[in-house]
């Protein structure tokens, strides 16, 4: 498994089942432009698949570096975003929502 596909796993593992109460969401990761994950978060649930998932509402767009230092909490995903080093493509307000369910 890649660095990449560790920090995805590490993000999985922060998850808050209480704060997706209710929900039904899919979020894109697309890393690199080479890697694609996705995370379906339903009724307190989350699930981590690998490749592009075409019900993703909001897709993040990032490189492996960004991504690592937002889960570890070295980069703050806000600072990324005005910085341009992550991107987001779909519903802006979903990717807000990350930091509920991901709490760091």
């Amino acid at each position: 498994m890649t660095s990449v596909a560790d920090a995805v796993q590490a993000m999985k593992a922060k998850f808050n089942p209480a704060a997706a109460a209710g929900l039904d969401l899919v979020f894109g990761f697309r890393i690199d432009d080479t890697q694609n994950f996705s995370l379906i978060v339903k009724d307190g649930t989350c699930e981590l698949q690998e490749g592009e998932n075409p019900d993703a509402q909001v897709t993040l767009v990032m490189d492996g570096e960004t991504l690592e230092g937002i889960v570890d909490g070295s980069t703050d995903g806000m600072q990324a975003f005005m910085g341009g080093k992550l991107r987001a493509e779909g519903d802006m307000m979903l990717a807000m929502k990350l930091s509920e369910l991901f709490p760091g």
